[in-house]
């Protein structure tokens, strides 16, 4: 979890790949409305994420039946992570990337393959809720090093 450009996506395929588990980037399940929405630089409300959410869970559950996978999302809200949540069986693992809102920002303006300008960065830091559950993980680290801290905190 984390805003976006936290670096989500690139930590996730490389847990995935070392624990040899598949992996989902929650951006490939956005409908082309919340695409069009958050490339004209407008915020997604709770009820745009609705069926995102529950798309997400759905993929969850399903995955949850066959063994384990790493789904990556923002899930900046914590009644997010609940919709996420439901119906697991399986324990579910939070990893919350963090880092400053100007480190983050550099990383999204470096970015040219993505829907989500830096224009809305700040609306997902202001709704960011953490969760006290979750392995906090500075994005300042190499993307090994945080590997390594899942890899260990997960297993203890």
């Amino acid at each position: 979890m984390g805003v976006s450009g936290s670096g989500k996506s690139t930590i996730g395929k490389l847990l995935s790949k070392e624990l040899k588990i598949p992996f989902f980037d929650g951006d490939d399940f956005h409908s082309a409305n919340n695409i069009q929405k958050m490339s004209e630089g407008l915020p997604l409300t709770d009820d745009d994420r609705q069926s995102w959410l529950q798309t997400l869970n759905n993929l969850a559950v399903e995955q949850s039946t066959k063994n384990s996978c790493v789904i990556v999302c923002s899930a900046l809200k914590q009644k997010y992570r609940d919709i996420l949540n439901t119906n697991l069986t399986s324990k579910t693992v939070w990893i919350h990337l963090v880092g400053s809102f100007d480190l983050i920002q550099k990383r999204v303006q470096r970015r040219a393959d993505h829907f989500m300008p830096t224009a809305l960065l700040q609306s997902q830091f202001d709704i960011l809720e953490k969760d006290a559950n979750a392995i906090e993980i500075s994005v300042d680290l190499s993307p090994q090093k945080i590997i390594d801290i899942i890899k260990n905190q997960h297993h203890e």
